[in-house]
Formats: C-alpha cells, sequence, structure tokens
C-alpha cells in the first residue's frame, strides 16, 4: 500500500533559482512554515480530540515541526538573520484550503490529505535546495528535512486510512495532487518553501 503521491509536477529551476540567490529570505519564510506546521498539527487535535488513534502521532508530528523551527532559527541566527516580524499568508496553503469539503467529516479527510500534500511538496523542493547545496552541515540538515518531511507526507495518509475506506483516501488524495498542481503552478516564483 502506497502512503502519499508524488506530486503532480515538478518544481521549476527557476524557483531553486531564487532561492539560492536570496537565501536568507528563504530561511525567514522556512521558519515560518515550520512553525505553522506545528500549529497545524495540534490544531487537530484541538479541533479532533476524539480521534485517538491518530492523536499520539499528531502530537509527535507538531513537536518535530517545532524542533524543526527551533533547527533553523539557530542556523538564522548564526547568518545574523532575524525572523519575520509577522508572518505573512500563506496563498499555495490558503489556495488548497478554499477547496475543502464543508462537512466535518469530509472536511476533516481533505485537511489530512492537503498536510500530506503540503509535506510531501516540502519534501520535492528540500530535497533540491540539500542537492544544491555546497555547504556541508546545511547540506545535511536539509536532506534530513527531506526525509523528515517525506515521512510526514505518508503519516497523514495513514491517518485517514484510520477513519476512511481505502478507495476513498486513494481517490480524494488523486484529486487533490492535480488541484496542488493548479495552485503551485499559479503562484509567483520566490524565495520562499511555497
Amino acid at each position: 500500500m502506497k502512503l502519499n503521491l508524488d506530486v503532480a509536477i515538478p518544481s521549476k529551476a527557476e524557483w531553486l533559482e531564487a532561492v539560492m540567490q536570496n537565501f536568507d529570505a528563504f530561511l525567514q519564510d522556512h521558519a515560518d512554515c515550520e512553525r505553522k506546521a506545528s500549529a497545524m498539527a495540534m490544531s487537530f487535535v484541538a479541533k479532533y480530540p476524539d480521534r485517538s488513534a491518530i492523536i499520539p502521532e499528531l502530537i509527535e508530528t507538531g513537536i518535530e515541526e517545532l524542533e524543526h523551527f527551533q533547527q533553523v532559527y539557530e542556523l538564522m541566527q548564526s547568518r545574523g538573520v532575524e525572523l519575520n516580524s509577522s508572518m505573512t499568508e500563506d496563498l499555495y496553503v490558503k489556495g488548497l484550503i478554499k477547496q475543502c469539503h464543508s462537512g466535518r467529516e469530509e472536511r476533516f479527510m481533505d485537511r489530512l490529505l492537503i498536510a500530506s500534500i503540503v509535506e510531501t511538496r516540502g519534501a520535492e523542493r528540500f530535497k533540491m535546495v540539500a542537492d544544491a547545496l555546497e555547504d556541508g552541515e546545511m547540506k545535511k540538515f536539509y536532506k534530513m528535512l527531506w526525509t523528515s518531511e517525506a515521512k510526514h507526507g505518508h503519516i497523514f495518509v495513514k491517518m485517514a486510512l484510520n477513519y476512511f475506506p481505502e478507495d476513498k483516501v486513494y481517490e480524494r488524495l488523486a484529486w487533490w495532487v492535480e488541484r496542488e498542481s493548479e495552485v503551485i503552478e499559479g503562484l509567483e516564483i520566490k524565495a520562499a518553501l511555497h
């Protein structure tokens, strides 16, 4: 059983060029994304406290994302980079969430699958960054993040499979992969994760 799908379209080389040309801005956005990912995992716990089968993994994921934020922050400090004064709206995530079903159960599955898609795209992009970096420690750090994000992509699909039939999960996941490609294609290319 495959627990996630690959992205439908690869990130553009222009995106990687933008990141490498303004890596400090990328780090600021990356830090924001890690904070948001931690909060998102914990928001599932707050909104669905009855889903006890997945709460331990959600807590673990939330802690891991917070640890990633700490690591990115330490990297930023070593480079003399400050956190953004305020977190900007993530048009990528917003573009996905606005396509969610509205019913409680349907929205629950959609949000889990969106989390999987976002983590999968993050893994793809962190791998690109790791491959492009020459510095040994930073290269190692982004390789670790790439594997972690890929794992999270699997985890959120596995969570959905706890509550929904496999055929429905994979049919909806395939639909989300297509929507994600439309959203990512419509975004401005900049030194940001999304």
